[in-house]
């Protein structure tokens, strides 16, 4: 774990009689700053992320000779247009998954007056730079990261759950009994096994493995502890609504270090008294709405409470504006999941043993179907998807107060009936066609968080077996799918969109952008005209009247020449 701020204060003051290597440890490492250019430093502060992170996290010292005895001679300090938000996007866009530290500036006498300590968390590696390049601290060295150093590393992590460590709390002041009433009432509303609810309050929660020798664990205080145990153990653990009355101002505003039950129930209390409901009349009945989901909110609260880094300061916080509902928690995505992947990415979380209780208590979900029930509730009454980002130092999940679509939400119950079960592809692939004429396989993919294998596979089905769509004359080399005039008719009650020759052509050429720019800024290789055949469902000759079209334009440059030809973006020079 990171050293405290005092700690690295009182280790400075023994190198008038020490060097630096002699202080350093399995958790502290000195470095001093390096003289060869803002890259070159970056570069360095990314590999000491990795290997702190790879050996279980620690902090390092940044501007500190590690060889010199003597204040004056050691410390040589950071220069003072070092920026340490700089420091921190470097590392989160150096490295993969993605490292989050803590950088913190300390001032002194020598040198440049200033020293920055980078506090890097353990999570859930092995981590690497973003070529693949890796190493693991082991003792005061940073050795490479091979196949047995892996297998070491994904077993220390193991280890390293933050929720799964006892505190030493006695229970009868841990645990609150309004706390674990709710949290029982909660489990059972979701049929939690009986057995299990049916146990006392102390050997429930030995059975979810939440005590340990008599002892709470950080789990057990954040399911169902006091808010003064939690306070005091979980210092980085609070949540906070407000009431956006502006993009700046707020009306009102409420905090709070409850049990994430407790929690769940007062943020859903506050969101609710301001969601306001949609009357629709279908056939003999009046069907009611909320403008935002309660199963959206839900799984949204419960990811932002369960999933985020309790080790770092920060809160759960919900904004809630005229128009949307920002929802953030501390701490990046982990094992590789990413803003573009979560939706069917494996599950994977930096809290396993608070996770595993909330599973056997049926509040949330071990295979990620929670993120797929954001979606669909949402989907399903013909409103906009949640937006996701990850934001460097924490997550975001933007939910727009969109209209309901009766035509859309009839659709889906029609096609209930019929015992057709729309999942989340589906319904974010139709949701678009409401709003385009047409989609290319590359949006689809991008849209659906899937490969473009796979989306192709959920493309061909709601052509051949739904017959939701119908592919465009691939004849003419245009690789898209539209809806069928029938089902376009019932979705909306907006007019046919008819197909574009000359706008699809601009599409396609948009596309091939979007991809080139994502190879260069991911090192991937350029394209080819093989490759742009399969993306476009050009011909040859199409594709390379595009490419000239492009080139002309600026965007593009063509490197080799015949099959050996690779077609390279030249849009922006890369930082």
């Amino acid at each position: 774990m990171p050293r405290s701020r005092q700690n690295i204060e009182l280790l400075l003051d023994e190198l008038d009689v020490r060097t630096a290597d002699d202080l350093e440890d399995q958790d502290l490492d000195f470095e001093e700053w390096s003289r060869g250019g803002m890259r070159k430093a970056v570069r360095s502060v990314v590999s000491a992320a990795v290997c702190m992170a790879n050996g279980g996290g620690g902090t390092v010292v940044f501007g500190v000779r590690d060889s010199q005895v003597g204040r004056d001679l050691a410390i040589i300090g950071v220069p003072h247009h070092v920026s340490a938000n700089r420091l921190k996007l470097g590392v989160y866009d150096g490295t993969d998954p993605k490292l989050t530290p803590v950088f913190e500036e300390l001032l002194v006498p020598e040198g440049t007056g200033r020293l920055i300590l980078m506090h890097v968390y353990p999570g859930m590696p092995p981590y690497t730079n973003t070529s693949g390049e890796g190493t693991v601290r082991v003792g005061k060295d940073c050795k490479p990261l091979t196949g047995t150093f892996r297998r070491q590393v994904i077993e220390w992590s193991a280890d390293a759950d933050f929720t799964a460590e006892t505190v030493e709390v006695p229970l009868s002041s841990a645990i609150s009994a309004t706390a674990i009433e709710l949290l029982r009432s909660l489990a059972e509303r979701e049929r939690a096994p009986t057995e299990l609810l049916g146990l006392g309050d102390q050997d429930m929660l030995r059975s979810l493995g939440v005590i340990r020798d008599e002892k709470p664990t950080r789990s057990a205080l954040l399911l169902c502890g006091s808010p003064t145990s939690i306070r005091e153990n979980v210092p980085g653990y609070m949540w906070t609504h407000i009431r956006m009355g502006s993009s700046t101002g707020y009306t009102d505003r409420a905090d709070g270090v409850d049990s994430i039950p407790s929690a769940l129930s007062r943020l859903l209390e506050r969101i609710m008294a301001d969601n306001p409901i949609e009357t629709i009349h279908h056939g003999p009945y009046d069907l009611e709405y909320r403008t935002y989901p309660e199963v959206t909110l839900r799984e949204a609260l419960l990811n932002s409470l369960c999933h985020s880094d309790f080790r770092t300061s920060g809160p759960r916080l919900v904004r809630q504006y005229a128009d949307r509902i920002e929802i953030s928690s501390p701490g990046g995505f982990v094992g590789g999941i990413t803003a573009e992947n979560v939706l069917h990415h494996a599950p994977a979380t930096r809290n396993p043993h608070l996770v595993d209780a909330l599973v056997r208590l049926r509040l949330v979900n071990r295979t990620n179907l929670g993120m797929e029930r954001i979606f669909q509730a949402l989907l399903i009454e013909g409103k906009s998807p949640p937006i996701i980002e990850d934001i460097g130092h924490a997550i975001r999940l933007t939910v727009a107060a969109s209209k309901l679509s009766p035509s859309f939400r009839a659709f889906v119950s029609d096609e209930n009936e019929k015992g057709v079960l729309l999942d989340a592809d589906n319904l974010l692939v139709l949701h678009h066609l409401i709003h385009h004429d047409v989609i290319d396989l590359v949006t689809a993919a991008s849209l659906c968080h899937r490969r473009e294998s796979e989306v192709s596979h959920i493309l061909d089905v709601m052509v051949a077996d739904l017959r939701y769509l119908e592919p465009l004359d691939r004849g003419s080399g245009i690789a898209h799918w539209r809806l069928v005039p029938e089902v376009r008719a019932r979705l909306s009650a907006s007019p046919t969109v008819e197909y574009d020759p000359k706008a699809n052509w601009t599409r396609l050429k948009t596309t091939v952008v979007r991809i080139l720019v994502r190879r260069t800024n991911s090192d991937e290789a350029p394209l080819t005209n093989a490759d742009v055949r399969r993306i476009t469902g050009l011909d040859r000759h199409q594709v390379r009247r595009l490419v000239h079209e492009l080139r002309e334009e600026g965007l593009v440059e063509v490197a080799g020449r015949g099959r050996a030809a690779r077609y390279v973006y030249m849009g922006r020079t890369r930082n």
